[in-house]
């Protein structure tokens, strides 16, 4: 029997909580899975796993032996890593999840620079406002925005990032003066994923703080989405400042109101299974994303400025 093997089937069943799910994800016949792990349970002369029709638990040594199995395959994962890093052979699969609003605007435009650096590498990334299971559906890592709590995972902060208004500069013309006088029919609202309701803006100056209600005949999950129909002319809309940033650089929208803060701030993390940190390809991806957001990170202005250093430099 291959230990080795059979104790990467166990611990892909208890974490999947199910051998049909494990099977799925190894590429095995469910019956596979079931044997390797029975003959694993023989080889060590204990129950790994209770199971009967309506229940799948694992037994006191089944928890025990998952905690050796997990470390065991984690340090077996890196030295395998680190050896193709020493012969500089970046290669295989890499799945990467994020959300539609980060997926679209700041991971595809820049995905092409990651294929041409790492051409062994082949990339998939799944869009979704809802955050999947990252072991149950074997992602190597996730681009996320707001708190995680995981103890199967580790979240490195990447950059903080807060809301700001905008909208198209023929809008922009028409605005009263004071924030708290906008139209809620010209905001354009963000839905919330809980209860798909439009969430309220609330912002800050100078100790006075105000709530606006959108109102507006369009309503998003996503923030790209939001961009798109500000661009469009649809009226104000309230976004996370790292989406914004190349469509005030190009002109096409402009920041409304800056000096009014949106309570509400956000971090941006970067996910990373504990089983995948050894990956040369999850690392070789997470550099890149401090890479290209090392740009993104600085304060609006101080990219303008920058902007018009290389304007007047050209």
């Amino acid at each position: 029997m291959d230990v080795l093997w059979a104790m990467k089937v166990f611990v892909r069943v208890a974490e999947t909580g199910s051998f049909s799910r494990a099977a799925e994800t190894l590429d095995v016949a469910n019956p596979t899975a079931t044997t390797c792990v029975r003959n694993l349970e023989k080889h060590l002369r204990v129950t790994l796993i209770d199971r009967t029709t309506r229940r799948f638990r694992l037994t006191e040594q089944g928890q025990r032996y998952l905690a050796r199995a997990r470390e065991a395959l984690e340090t077996i994962a890196r030295a395998e890593e680190e050896s193709r890093l020493t012969r500089s052979e970046l290669s295989g699969h890499l799945h990467i999840e994020t959300t539609i609003g980060l997926g679209q605007s700041l991971l595809s435009p820049q995905l092409p620079l990651f294929a041409r650096r790492y051409p062994d590498i082949t990339t998939a990334v799944w869009l979704s406002n809802q955050p999947q299971n990252l072991i149950e559906e074997a992602i190597d890592v996730a681009v996320r925005v707001g708190h995680v709590e995981n103890a199967d995972v580790v979240a490195r902060p990447v950059c903080d990032l807060q809301y700001m208004l905008c909208c198209s500069p023929e809008v922009a013309a028409t605005l009263p003066a004071h924030p708290a006088d906008l139209d809620p029919r010209l905001c354009i609202g963000n839905l919330s994923e809980e209860r798909h309701s439009v969430r309220p803006w609330r912002l800050s100056h100078g100790g006075e703080t105000i709530e606006l209600r959108p109102n507006g005949p369009l309503h998003f999950n996503s923030g790209a989405d939001e961009l798109v129909v500000a661009k469009a002319g649809m009226g104000v809309a309230c976004v996370l400042d790292m989406l914004t940033q190349h469509h005030i650089e190009s002109g096409s929208l402009i920041q409304v109101y800056p000096e009014w803060c949106a309570t509400e701030r956000k971090t941006l993390y970067v996910v990373i299974p504990r089983s995948r940190l050894g990956s040369a390809k999850v690392k070789a991806f997470t550099d890149f994303l401090f890479e290209i957001l090392e740009y993104r990170r600085q304060p609006l202005d101080s990219q303008m400025m920058i902007q018009t250093r290389r304007a007047r430099s050209g």
